[in-house]
């Protein structure tokens, strides 16, 4: 690795924001990242992928920058998410709460701390209530200081996880009363958290949701690290796991089916579980009540991927990568 790369310090914003179906207002929120109303490019900053779920209403905008940098990168993306997206009028079928829905602040090596992505974090959820008027924030993960509580804890709490979550009733870290205009959004910071969304050929949400379950990390034989919702998707029903980096060595048990990726962050080190583990547990599930699966799906990149692509992007002066290559795989 460079010396050049190993003094940027790089971090990754996974911006979720709640729209798909017009992908020109999505890219519009990208550009705001890499450039400032001037239209002046913001040296060292890239957005790697964009990836759009029609389904969902959902995109997930992957930023790349500096710690010292992110803050107003993302701060600049959010504003134009929220001046765009009227919560109002959305209608998808995956939970979300906010124009804006989620902001999680990750490390990209060992230069930078997870504890540093949380002070950004924290100053980046301040800066959306001060800068956007009648927005407002919960934190979760390393930013929400002392509890640390995870996003899927949050979640639950903030009833995220509710068809029609009752306003009135939540109570945020920041900013006012939340408004149905610009609804709540989630900021933190952790390790890396990778996305990967497996597909069963059924339209049984019961069967999908008896499969959530079975891998969930909170169950009994489950996969570390990994929280699952099961969610009608193209007529079928997919599987969609966030897959949590977890600190030390890979479970023993679960590493004879191949390696599980690994990486330190302030020289400790982290790794998580594969693609091909959870596809494989999804598939012997789903084959037990005779179904199939039709593919998976990452959304992104894996921690690595990241690093290294977001390394490749800076040094060429590519600020849309996404434009370059499409990272969805099946």
């Amino acid at each position: 690795m460079s010396s050049g790369s190993l003094g940027r310090q790089l971090v990754a914003c996974l911006l979720n924001v709640s729209e798909a179906c017009r992908k020109d207002l999505v890219e519009t929120v990208a550009k705001a990242a890499l450039y400032n109303p001037e239209g002046v490019r913001r040296e060292g900053t890239t957005v790697l992928n964009i990836f759009n779920d029609h389904d969902y209403n959902r995109s997930v905008i992957t930023i790349v920058a500096s710690i010292n940098s992110i803050r107003e990168v993302v701060l600049s993306a959010c504003e134009k998410a929220c001046g765009l997206i009227d919560m109002r009028t959305h209608m998808g079928i995956h939970p979300c709460m906010g124009a804006v829905d989620l902001i999680p602040i990750y490390p990209l090596g060992d230069e930078v701390g997870v504890e540093d992505c949380a002070k950004e974090a924290r100053a980046v959820a301040r800066g959306l209530t001060e800068r956007v008027p009648g927005t407002s924030a919960f934190l979760f993960g390393w930013a929400d200081s002392p509890l640390q509580r995870g996003l899927a804890r949050r979640r639950k709490e903030m009833g995220w996880f509710k068809k029609t979550p009752d306003l009135q009733d939540i109570r945020p870290d920041m900013g006012p009363q939340p408004q149905k205009r610009f609804g709540l959004t989630g900021v933190g910071a952790s390790p890396y958290v990778m996305n990967c969304n497996v597909t069963i050929d059924t339209q049984d949400i019961a069967m999908g949701r008896s499969i959530a379950t079975a891998i969930r990390e909170s169950t009994a034989g489950g996969l570390p690290g990994v929280q699952v919702l099961a969610l009608p998707h193209e007529g079928a029903v997919e599987i969609a796991c966030n897959v949590e980096s977890v600190k030390g060595n890979p479970p023993s048990h679960l590493t004879s089916g191949g390696p599980w990726p690994s990486f330190s962050i302030d020289g400790q080190p982290y790794c998580h579980a594969p693609a091909s583990l959870i596809t494989a547990r999804v598939a012997e599930l789903a084959a037990g009540q005779g179904v199939d699966t039709k593919g998976t799906a990452l959304v992104g990149f894996t921690p690595r991927e990241c690093r290294g692509l977001a390394e490749l992007a800076l040094s060429q002066g590519i600020a849309e990568f996404w434009k370059e290559q499409h990272r969805i795989r099946m």
